[in-house]
Protein backbone atom coordinates (compact mmCIF):
# COMPACT_ATOMS: atom_id res chain seq x y z
CA UNK A 1 0.00 0.00 0.00
CA UNK A 2 1.50 3.73 -1.04
CA UNK A 3 1.72 6.05 1.84
CA UNK A 4 0.09 8.99 1.21
CA UNK A 5 2.53 12.12 0.21
CA UNK A 6 1.86 14.32 3.25
CA UNK A 7 3.00 17.15 1.35
CA UNK A 8 -0.35 17.40 -0.83
CA UNK A 9 -2.29 20.29 -0.63
CA UNK A 10 -5.68 18.13 -0.02
CA UNK A 11 -4.32 16.72 3.09
CA UNK A 12 -3.14 19.52 4.39
CA UNK A 13 -6.14 21.56 3.84
CA UNK A 14 -8.46 18.20 5.25
CA UNK A 15 -6.26 18.64 8.57
CA UNK A 16 -7.64 22.40 9.29
CA UNK A 17 -11.00 20.81 10.22
CA UNK A 18 -9.39 17.60 11.95
CA UNK A 19 -7.98 19.29 15.28
CA UNK A 20 -10.85 20.74 17.29
CA UNK A 21 -8.83 22.76 19.12
CA UNK A 22 -4.77 23.57 18.17
CA UNK A 23 -2.38 23.93 21.27
CA UNK A 24 -0.15 26.89 19.03
CA UNK A 25 -0.95 28.70 15.94
CA UNK A 26 1.40 30.37 14.09
CA UNK A 27 0.52 33.41 11.49
CA UNK A 28 3.18 33.98 9.25
CA UNK A 29 5.36 31.63 7.20
CA UNK A 30 8.46 33.34 7.34
CA UNK A 31 11.93 32.86 9.09
CA UNK A 32 9.87 34.14 12.11
CA UNK A 33 6.76 31.56 12.03
CA UNK A 34 8.27 28.63 10.53
CA UNK A 35 10.90 28.98 13.68
CA UNK A 36 8.18 29.30 15.88
CA UNK A 37 5.96 26.62 14.53
CA UNK A 38 8.93 23.69 14.56
CA UNK A 39 9.66 24.58 18.33
CA UNK A 40 6.15 24.22 19.27
CA UNK A 41 6.21 20.93 17.28
CA UNK A 42 9.91 20.02 18.73
CA UNK A 43 8.05 20.29 22.13
CA UNK A 44 5.23 18.26 20.87
CA UNK A 45 2.14 21.04 20.88
CA UNK A 46 -0.27 20.38 17.95
CA UNK A 47 0.53 23.03 15.51
CA UNK A 48 -0.63 25.26 12.63
CA UNK A 49 1.02 27.78 10.31
CA UNK A 50 -0.74 30.04 8.31
CA UNK A 51 0.48 31.97 5.42
CA UNK A 52 -1.05 34.52 3.30
CA UNK A 53 0.78 34.20 0.20
CA UNK A 54 3.93 31.19 -0.23
CA UNK A 55 6.36 30.51 2.09
CA UNK A 56 9.15 32.88 2.85
CA UNK A 57 7.59 35.32 -0.01
CA UNK A 58 8.51 38.39 1.85
CA UNK A 59 11.58 39.26 3.57
CA UNK A 60 12.48 35.53 4.19
CA UNK A 61 13.90 34.99 0.95
CA UNK A 62 15.43 38.52 -0.06
CA UNK A 63 18.23 38.50 2.52
CA UNK A 64 22.05 38.64 1.46
CA UNK A 65 22.20 35.07 1.90
CA UNK A 66 24.54 35.51 4.94
CA UNK A 67 24.25 33.29 8.07
CA UNK A 68 26.48 35.46 10.49
CA UNK A 69 26.98 37.26 13.91
CA UNK A 70 26.73 40.68 12.17
CA UNK A 71 30.13 42.09 12.33
CA UNK A 72 28.84 45.93 12.08
CA UNK A 73 26.61 44.97 15.15
CA UNK A 74 30.03 44.30 16.62
CA UNK A 75 31.09 47.92 15.93
CA UNK A 76 28.40 49.49 17.04
CA UNK A 77 28.90 47.67 20.25
CA UNK A 78 26.04 44.91 20.62
CA UNK A 79 28.08 42.44 21.84
CA UNK A 80 25.25 40.32 23.02
CA UNK A 81 23.66 40.32 19.52
CA UNK A 82 26.61 39.48 18.07
CA UNK A 83 27.20 36.33 20.34
CA UNK A 84 23.76 34.80 20.10
CA UNK A 85 23.66 35.04 16.36
CA UNK A 86 26.99 33.49 15.99
CA UNK A 87 26.03 30.51 18.26
CA UNK A 88 22.62 30.36 16.40
CA UNK A 89 24.96 30.30 13.64
CA UNK A 90 27.12 27.42 14.69
CA UNK A 91 23.54 25.10 14.97
CA UNK A 92 22.71 26.02 11.70
CA UNK A 93 25.38 25.25 9.67
CA UNK A 94 25.25 21.91 11.82
CA UNK A 95 21.73 21.80 11.30
CA UNK A 96 20.86 22.72 7.36
CA UNK A 97 24.33 21.63 6.00
CA UNK A 98 22.99 20.91 2.88
CA UNK A 99 21.86 24.35 2.86
CA UNK A 100 24.68 26.34 5.07
CA UNK A 101 28.12 26.72 4.44
CA UNK A 102 31.84 27.73 5.50
CA UNK A 103 32.90 31.15 3.55
CA UNK A 104 35.65 33.19 3.31
CA UNK A 105 34.98 37.00 3.93
CA UNK A 106 37.76 39.69 2.98
CA UNK A 107 38.05 43.01 4.18
CA UNK A 108 40.57 44.44 1.90
CA UNK A 109 43.20 47.52 3.40
CA UNK A 110 43.30 50.25 1.43
CA UNK A 111 44.93 52.25 4.56
CA UNK A 112 47.47 52.20 6.71
CA UNK A 113 45.68 51.63 9.76
CA UNK A 114 42.86 49.44 8.51
CA UNK A 115 45.12 46.15 8.43
CA UNK A 116 45.34 46.41 12.67
CA UNK A 117 41.99 47.72 13.28
CA UNK A 118 40.11 45.15 11.54
CA UNK A 119 42.73 42.49 12.60
CA UNK A 120 41.71 43.16 16.04
CA UNK A 121 37.95 43.31 15.88
CA UNK A 122 37.66 40.29 14.09
CA UNK A 123 39.78 38.35 16.73
CA UNK A 124 36.96 39.30 19.39
CA UNK A 125 34.43 38.19 16.63
CA UNK A 126 36.43 34.53 16.60
CA UNK A 127 36.17 34.38 20.39
CA UNK A 128 32.73 35.21 21.03
CA UNK A 129 31.96 32.17 18.55
CA UNK A 130 33.50 29.71 20.89
CA UNK A 131 33.52 26.32 19.89
CA UNK A 132 31.21 27.03 16.79
CA UNK A 133 33.84 28.81 15.58
CA UNK A 134 34.33 28.42 11.88
CA UNK A 135 37.53 29.13 11.55
CA UNK A 136 40.00 32.09 12.78
CA UNK A 137 40.69 35.41 10.58
CA UNK A 138 44.10 36.12 9.55
CA UNK A 139 45.36 39.18 8.12
CA UNK A 140 46.51 38.82 4.31
CA UNK A 141 49.70 40.42 2.59
CA UNK A 142 48.67 42.17 -0.57
CA UNK A 143 49.60 39.78 -3.03
CA UNK A 144 47.35 36.96 -0.67
CA UNK A 145 44.48 39.36 -0.49
CA UNK A 146 44.40 39.64 -4.49
CA UNK A 147 45.31 36.01 -4.88
CA UNK A 148 42.04 34.96 -2.79
CA UNK A 149 40.36 38.19 -4.12
CA UNK A 150 40.36 38.07 -7.63
CA UNK A 151 38.38 41.26 -9.40
CA UNK A 152 39.31 42.93 -6.67
CA UNK A 153 41.22 46.67 -7.39
CA UNK A 154 45.39 46.24 -6.61
CA UNK A 155 45.92 50.12 -6.70
CA UNK A 156 46.37 51.68 -3.28
CA UNK A 157 45.72 47.99 -1.73
CA UNK A 158 48.30 47.33 1.14
CA UNK A 159 46.69 43.67 2.19
CA UNK A 160 43.19 42.64 3.75
CA UNK A 161 41.81 40.22 6.79
CA UNK A 162 39.99 37.10 6.08
CA UNK A 163 37.42 35.49 8.54
CA UNK A 164 34.36 32.79 8.49
CA UNK A 165 31.22 33.46 8.43
CA UNK A 166 28.11 31.48 7.25
CA UNK A 167 26.75 31.40 3.76
CA UNK A 168 23.23 29.85 2.90
CA UNK A 169 20.17 29.81 0.25
CA UNK A 170 17.25 31.63 2.17
CA UNK A 171 14.23 30.48 0.51
CA UNK A 172 15.05 26.96 0.48
CA UNK A 173 15.58 26.68 4.07
CA UNK A 174 12.21 28.18 4.36
CA UNK A 175 10.92 25.60 2.45
CA UNK A 176 12.98 23.09 4.10
CA UNK A 177 11.23 24.00 7.48
CA UNK A 178 7.93 24.10 5.92
CA UNK A 179 8.03 20.56 5.40
CA UNK A 180 10.51 19.47 8.73
CA UNK A 181 6.94 20.63 10.18
CA UNK A 182 4.94 18.42 8.62
CA UNK A 183 7.47 15.70 9.09
CA UNK A 184 6.94 16.46 12.27
CA UNK A 185 3.33 16.37 12.18
CA UNK A 186 2.38 19.96 12.26
CA UNK A 187 0.25 21.27 9.52
CA UNK A 188 1.88 24.16 7.39
CA UNK A 189 -0.19 25.71 4.27
CA UNK A 190 0.41 28.76 2.16
CA UNK A 191 -2.18 30.79 0.28
CA UNK A 192 -4.32 30.58 3.64
CA UNK A 193 -4.76 34.12 5.43
CA UNK A 194 -5.50 34.98 8.18
CA UNK A 195 -8.51 37.84 8.31
CA UNK A 196 -9.80 38.00 12.16
CA UNK A 197 -9.43 36.88 15.09
CA UNK A 198 -11.59 34.54 17.44
CA UNK A 199 -12.25 35.60 21.22
CA UNK A 200 -14.87 34.72 23.96
CA UNK A 201 -17.06 36.98 25.53
CA UNK A 202 -14.12 38.14 28.30
CA UNK A 203 -11.99 39.26 25.00
CA UNK A 204 -9.81 36.52 25.79
CA UNK A 205 -8.31 35.23 22.25
CA UNK A 206 -9.29 31.60 21.29
CA UNK A 207 -8.32 31.22 17.32
CA UNK A 208 -8.14 32.58 13.90
CA UNK A 209 -10.67 33.53 11.25
CA UNK A 210 -8.96 32.09 8.37
CA UNK A 211 -9.37 32.27 4.51
CA UNK A 212 -8.23 29.48 1.51
CA UNK A 213 -7.46 31.94 -0.69
CA UNK A 214 -7.30 29.08 -3.54
CA UNK A 215 -11.27 27.86 -3.01
CA UNK A 216 -12.59 30.59 -1.10
CA UNK A 217 -13.77 29.06 1.61
CA UNK A 218 -13.31 30.36 5.16
CA UNK A 219 -12.65 28.56 8.31
CA UNK A 220 -12.87 29.38 12.18
CA UNK A 221 -9.65 27.76 13.82
CA UNK A 222 -9.66 27.56 17.37
CA UNK A 223 -5.80 27.52 19.39
CA UNK A 224 -4.53 27.83 22.76
CA UNK A 225 -2.19 29.87 22.30
CA UNK A 226 -1.48 32.06 19.07
CA UNK A 227 1.28 33.91 17.90
CA UNK A 228 1.76 36.34 15.26
CA UNK A 229 4.86 36.51 13.27
CA UNK A 230 4.05 38.19 10.46
CA UNK A 231 7.32 40.17 9.83
CA UNK A 232 6.87 43.80 8.42
CA UNK A 233 2.91 43.13 8.76
CA UNK A 234 3.23 42.27 12.62
CA UNK A 235 1.04 46.07 12.97
CA UNK A 236 -1.73 44.86 10.36
CA UNK A 237 -2.42 41.48 12.57
CA UNK A 238 -1.87 43.45 15.62
CA UNK A 239 -4.77 45.78 14.83
CA UNK A 240 -7.13 42.62 13.96
CA UNK A 241 -6.79 42.43 17.90
CA UNK A 242 -6.83 46.13 19.04
CA UNK A 243 -7.68 48.61 16.46
CA UNK A 244 -5.65 51.50 17.91
CA UNK A 245 -2.78 49.66 18.36
CA UNK A 246 0.57 51.78 18.14
CA UNK A 247 3.42 50.68 15.51
CA UNK A 248 5.45 48.38 16.62
CA UNK A 249 7.51 47.69 13.32
CA UNK A 250 9.71 50.43 11.38
CA UNK A 251 10.05 48.86 7.79
CA UNK A 252 13.48 49.31 6.27
CA UNK A 253 14.18 48.51 2.56
CA UNK A 254 17.28 46.46 1.20
CA UNK A 255 18.46 46.47 -1.88
CA UNK A 256 19.90 43.61 -4.11
CA UNK A 257 21.81 43.43 -7.03
CA UNK A 258 22.58 40.57 -9.08
CA UNK A 259 26.05 40.31 -11.25
CA UNK A 260 27.40 37.68 -13.46
CA UNK A 261 30.19 35.42 -11.60
CA UNK A 262 33.08 37.45 -13.50
CA UNK A 263 33.05 40.38 -11.41
CA UNK A 264 33.95 38.47 -8.56
CA UNK A 265 35.64 34.93 -9.91
CA UNK A 266 37.35 33.31 -6.81
CA UNK A 267 35.45 31.73 -4.08
CA UNK A 268 35.51 34.40 -1.09
CA UNK A 269 33.06 36.78 -0.37
CA UNK A 270 34.30 40.66 -0.33
CA UNK A 271 33.31 42.52 2.54
CA UNK A 272 33.59 46.39 2.01
CA UNK A 273 33.68 47.89 5.78
CA UNK A 274 32.71 51.71 5.19
CA UNK A 275 30.51 53.09 2.42
CA UNK A 276 29.90 56.73 1.50
CA UNK A 277 27.03 56.48 4.27
CA UNK A 278 28.92 54.48 6.75
CA UNK A 279 27.37 51.24 6.71
CA UNK A 280 28.92 47.96 5.28
CA UNK A 281 28.39 46.12 1.68
CA UNK A 282 28.74 42.58 0.15
CA UNK A 283 29.48 41.17 -2.42
CA UNK A 284 28.90 37.43 -1.89
CA UNK A 285 29.19 34.43 -4.64
CA UNK A 286 25.97 32.70 -5.09
CA UNK A 287 25.30 30.01 -7.19
CA UNK A 288 27.05 31.08 -10.01
CA UNK A 289 26.11 34.71 -9.77
CA UNK A 290 27.74 37.60 -7.30
CA UNK A 291 24.72 38.83 -5.19
CA UNK A 292 26.11 43.24 -4.37
CA UNK A 293 23.76 44.63 -1.11
CA UNK A 294 22.84 45.94 0.30
CA UNK A 295 20.92 49.16 1.12
CA UNK A 296 18.98 50.32 4.48
CA UNK A 297 16.62 53.21 2.94
CA UNK A 298 13.69 53.68 5.46
CA UNK A 299 10.57 53.24 3.81
CA UNK A 300 6.90 54.50 4.66
CA UNK A 301 4.68 51.43 4.35
CA UNK A 302 5.14 47.31 3.85
CA UNK A 303 4.45 46.03 0.87
CA UNK A 304 4.60 42.21 -0.71
CA UNK A 305 6.73 43.37 -3.51
CA UNK A 306 8.93 46.27 -2.44
CA UNK A 307 10.55 48.30 -5.25
CA UNK A 308 14.19 49.97 -5.63
CA UNK A 309 15.02 53.24 -6.13
CA UNK A 310 16.90 54.85 -8.51
CA UNK A 311 19.57 56.68 -5.60
CA UNK A 312 19.51 52.77 -4.13
CA UNK A 313 20.51 51.08 -7.61
CA UNK A 314 23.26 53.84 -8.47
CA UNK A 315 25.27 53.72 -4.92
CA UNK A 316 25.59 49.92 -5.28
CA UNK A 317 27.29 50.05 -8.13
CA UNK A 318 28.57 53.15 -7.76
CA UNK A 319 30.59 51.82 -4.84
CA UNK A 320 31.27 47.86 -5.97
CA UNK A 321 32.72 50.51 -8.97
CA UNK A 322 35.68 51.84 -6.59
CA UNK A 323 36.73 48.21 -5.03
CA UNK A 324 36.62 46.06 -8.65
CA UNK A 325 38.90 46.17 -11.46
CA UNK A 326 35.77 45.69 -14.06
CA UNK A 327 33.27 48.46 -13.42
CA UNK A 328 29.41 47.25 -13.04
CA UNK A 329 27.21 49.24 -15.07
CA UNK A 330 23.41 49.00 -15.22
CA UNK A 331 23.44 46.85 -18.20
CA UNK A 332 25.72 44.05 -16.49
CA UNK A 333 22.77 44.00 -13.59
CA UNK A 334 21.06 39.97 -14.36
CA UNK A 335 18.49 40.56 -11.31
CA UNK A 336 17.19 43.07 -8.74
CA UNK A 337 15.43 42.55 -5.47
CA UNK A 338 14.59 44.17 -2.63
CA UNK A 339 13.64 42.98 1.30
CA UNK A 340 12.07 45.15 3.71
CA UNK A 341 13.48 44.62 7.52
CA UNK A 342 11.16 44.22 9.86
CA UNK A 343 12.92 46.48 12.58
CA UNK A 344 11.68 47.47 15.97
CA UNK A 345 10.37 51.30 15.73
CA UNK A 346 12.04 53.49 18.23
CA UNK A 347 10.17 54.57 20.99
CA UNK A 348 11.75 58.30 20.34
CA UNK A 349 9.81 57.79 16.45
CA UNK A 350 13.22 58.15 15.08
CA UNK A 351 13.71 56.61 11.38
CA UNK A 352 17.51 56.66 11.50
CA UNK A 353 17.89 52.49 10.78
CA UNK A 354 21.09 53.25 12.62
CA UNK A 355 19.32 53.80 15.74
CA UNK A 356 17.11 51.17 15.55
CA UNK A 357 17.40 47.84 17.40
CA UNK A 358 18.12 44.34 15.30
CA UNK A 359 17.56 42.39 18.12
CA UNK A 360 14.31 40.69 18.51
CA UNK A 361 10.98 42.04 20.87
CA UNK A 362 8.30 39.37 22.16
CA UNK A 363 4.81 40.98 23.50
CA UNK A 364 1.79 39.64 24.70
CA UNK A 365 -1.80 41.87 24.25
CA UNK A 366 -4.56 41.84 26.46
CA UNK A 367 -6.32 39.07 24.52
CA UNK A 368 -3.56 36.72 25.05
CA UNK A 369 -2.15 37.42 21.39
CA UNK A 370 1.55 37.06 21.27
CA UNK A 371 3.68 38.88 18.90
CA UNK A 372 7.32 38.41 17.68
CA UNK A 373 8.86 41.11 15.77
CA UNK A 374 12.22 42.66 15.03
CA UNK A 375 15.11 40.03 14.42
CA UNK A 376 16.99 38.15 11.72
CA UNK A 377 17.35 34.96 9.79
CA UNK A 378 20.55 33.47 11.89
CA UNK A 379 18.55 33.92 14.80
CA UNK A 380 15.43 32.49 13.61
CA UNK A 381 15.84 29.37 15.92
CA UNK A 382 16.16 31.45 18.97
CA UNK A 383 13.15 33.64 17.96
CA UNK A 384 11.13 30.50 17.89
CA UNK A 385 12.78 29.53 21.31
CA UNK A 386 12.04 32.71 23.08
CA UNK A 387 8.40 33.28 21.59
CA UNK A 388 7.57 29.29 22.84
CA UNK A 389 8.81 30.00 26.19
CA UNK A 390 6.56 32.82 26.59
CA UNK A 391 3.57 31.46 25.44
CA UNK A 392 4.35 28.71 28.25
CA UNK A 393 5.45 31.68 30.97
CA UNK A 394 1.74 33.09 29.63
CA UNK A 395 0.17 29.62 30.99
CA UNK A 396 -1.07 29.23 27.25
CA UNK A 397 0.87 25.87 26.56
CA UNK A 398 1.78 23.24 29.21
CA UNK A 399 5.83 23.44 30.23
CA UNK A 400 8.40 21.71 28.05
CA UNK A 401 11.80 21.98 26.81
CA UNK A 402 12.97 23.06 23.16
CA UNK A 403 14.30 20.60 20.90
CA UNK A 404 15.65 22.20 17.64
CA UNK A 405 18.80 23.32 19.13
CA UNK A 406 19.92 19.58 17.56
CA UNK A 407 17.07 18.93 15.41
CA UNK A 408 17.79 18.24 11.68
CA UNK A 409 16.51 20.60 8.97
CA UNK A 410 14.51 18.17 6.52
CA UNK A 411 17.04 17.38 3.90
CA UNK A 412 20.26 17.48 6.33
CA UNK A 413 22.10 14.55 5.52
CA UNK A 414 25.39 13.48 3.95
CA UNK A 415 25.74 16.18 1.58
CA UNK A 416 27.65 19.29 2.69
CA UNK A 417 27.10 22.72 0.72
CA UNK A 418 30.77 23.70 -0.47
CA UNK A 419 31.67 27.23 -1.49
CA UNK A 420 32.52 27.25 -5.22
CA UNK A 421 30.70 24.37 -6.73
CA UNK A 422 27.66 25.47 -8.66
CA UNK A 423 26.00 22.06 -8.17
CA UNK A 424 22.68 23.27 -7.41
CA UNK A 425 21.27 19.53 -6.54
CA UNK A 426 23.15 19.61 -3.43
CA UNK A 427 20.87 22.24 -2.24
CA UNK A 428 18.27 19.15 -2.18
CA UNK A 429 20.54 17.14 0.57
CA UNK A 430 18.82 13.76 1.15
CA UNK A 431 16.36 14.50 -0.97
CA UNK A 432 19.07 14.20 -4.02
CA UNK A 433 18.34 10.16 -4.97
CA UNK A 434 14.41 10.62 -4.88
CA UNK A 435 14.61 13.93 -7.11
CA UNK A 436 17.09 11.63 -9.39
CA UNK A 437 14.43 8.61 -9.30
CA UNK A 438 11.78 11.37 -10.96
CA UNK A 439 14.09 11.27 -13.68
CA UNK A 440 14.91 7.91 -14.17
CA UNK A 441 11.07 7.50 -14.27
CA UNK A 442 10.32 9.77 -16.83
CA UNK A 443 13.59 10.82 -18.87
CA UNK A 444 12.19 13.92 -20.73
CA UNK A 445 12.50 15.45 -16.84
CA UNK A 446 16.02 15.61 -17.49
CA UNK A 447 14.95 18.35 -20.13
CA UNK A 448 16.73 22.23 -19.27
CA UNK A 449 13.90 24.73 -18.59
CA UNK A 450 16.98 26.90 -20.31
CA UNK A 451 19.72 25.31 -22.51
CA UNK A 452 22.18 28.35 -20.76
CA UNK A 453 21.05 27.03 -17.07
CA UNK A 454 21.26 24.24 -15.02
CA UNK A 455 17.49 23.87 -13.80
CA UNK A 456 15.75 20.87 -15.08
CA UNK A 457 11.85 19.96 -15.30
CA UNK A 458 12.11 17.30 -12.70
CA UNK A 459 12.75 19.86 -10.35
CA UNK A 460 9.50 21.86 -11.25
CA UNK A 461 7.65 18.85 -10.92
CA UNK A 462 9.25 17.87 -7.54
CA UNK A 463 8.59 21.61 -6.19
CA UNK A 464 5.09 21.05 -6.35
CA UNK A 465 4.54 17.45 -5.74
CA UNK A 466 6.84 17.57 -1.99
CA UNK A 467 7.89 21.60 -2.09
CA UNK A 468 3.97 22.97 -1.33
CA UNK A 469 5.05 25.31 -4.63
CA UNK A 470 1.54 26.59 -6.14
CA UNK A 471 2.30 28.76 -9.03
CA UNK A 472 5.10 29.90 -11.22
CA UNK A 473 6.02 32.19 -9.19
CA UNK A 474 6.49 30.19 -5.98
CA UNK A 475 8.52 27.54 -8.54
CA UNK A 476 11.12 30.72 -10.16
CA UNK A 477 11.70 32.87 -7.05
CA UNK A 478 11.72 30.48 -4.47
CA UNK A 479 12.29 26.74 -5.40
CA UNK A 480 15.22 26.84 -7.94
CA UNK A 481 15.87 31.13 -7.54
CA UNK A 482 16.01 31.55 -10.86
CA UNK A 483 13.92 35.12 -10.90
CA UNK A 484 16.79 36.48 -8.28
CA UNK A 485 19.77 34.85 -10.40
CA UNK A 486 18.39 36.21 -13.90
CA UNK A 487 15.13 37.47 -14.29
CA UNK A 488 15.39 37.78 -18.19
CA UNK A 489 15.86 33.66 -18.16
CA UNK A 490 13.10 33.24 -15.50
CA UNK A 491 10.73 35.63 -17.87
CA UNK A 492 11.90 33.08 -21.07
CA UNK A 493 10.85 30.09 -18.96
CA UNK A 494 8.08 31.00 -17.78
CA UNK A 495 5.34 29.04 -19.82
CA UNK A 496 7.36 26.03 -19.74
CA UNK A 497 7.49 26.09 -15.86
CA UNK A 498 3.01 26.65 -16.21
CA UNK A 499 2.35 23.70 -18.35
CA UNK A 500 4.53 21.49 -16.18
CA UNK A 501 2.64 22.74 -12.79
CA UNK A 502 -0.97 22.58 -14.80
CA UNK A 503 -0.04 19.54 -15.76
CA UNK A 504 1.28 18.02 -12.17
CA UNK A 505 -1.86 19.99 -10.36
CA UNK A 506 -4.69 19.37 -12.66
CA UNK A 507 -5.18 23.38 -13.84
CA UNK A 508 -6.39 24.02 -17.63
CA UNK A 509 -4.88 26.57 -19.64
CA UNK A 510 -6.38 29.53 -18.53
CA UNK A 511 -4.94 28.84 -15.41
CA UNK A 512 -1.30 28.70 -17.60
CA UNK A 513 -2.18 31.64 -19.45
CA UNK A 514 -3.09 33.66 -16.10
CA UNK A 515 -0.11 32.35 -14.32
CA UNK A 516 1.85 33.34 -17.10
CA UNK A 517 0.69 37.01 -17.18
CA UNK A 518 0.93 37.35 -13.45
CA UNK A 519 4.78 36.17 -13.26
CA UNK A 520 5.69 38.38 -16.36
CA UNK A 521 4.37 41.30 -14.52
CA UNK A 522 5.93 40.57 -11.28
CA UNK A 523 9.39 39.65 -13.17
CA UNK A 524 9.89 42.69 -15.15
CA UNK A 525 10.02 44.72 -11.69
CA UNK A 526 13.57 42.50 -11.23
CA UNK A 527 15.10 43.99 -14.42
CA UNK A 528 16.04 47.05 -15.45
CA UNK A 529 14.70 46.87 -18.93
Amino acid sequence: MTTPNPYRREILVQQLTAVPVWDLIVIGGGATGLGVALDGLSRGYKTLLLEQADFAKGTSSRSTKLVHGGVRYLAQGDVGLVREALHERGLLLQNAPHLCHNMAFIIPNYSWWGGPFYTIGLKLYDLLAGRLSLGTSVHLSKAETLQQLPGLRPEGLRGGVRYQDGQFDDARLAVNLAQTCIDHGGTALNYCAVQGLLKDASGRLQGVRATNLETGLAYELRGKAVVNATGVFVDEVRRLDEPGARPLVQPSQGVHVVLDRSFLPGDAALMIPSTEDGRVLFAVPWQGRVVLGTTDTPVPTASLEPRAQEAEIDFLLRTAARYLTTLPTRADVRSIFVGLRPLAASPSGSTKTKEISRSHKILASRSGLITITGGKWTTYRRMGEDTIDKAIALGQLPPAASQTANLPIHGAGKTVATPGTHDHLALYGDDQPRLQQLVAANPALATKLDAQLPFRHAEVVWAARFELARTVEDVLARRVRLLFLDAAAALRVAPTVAALLAQELGFDEEWQTQQVAVFGELARGYTLG
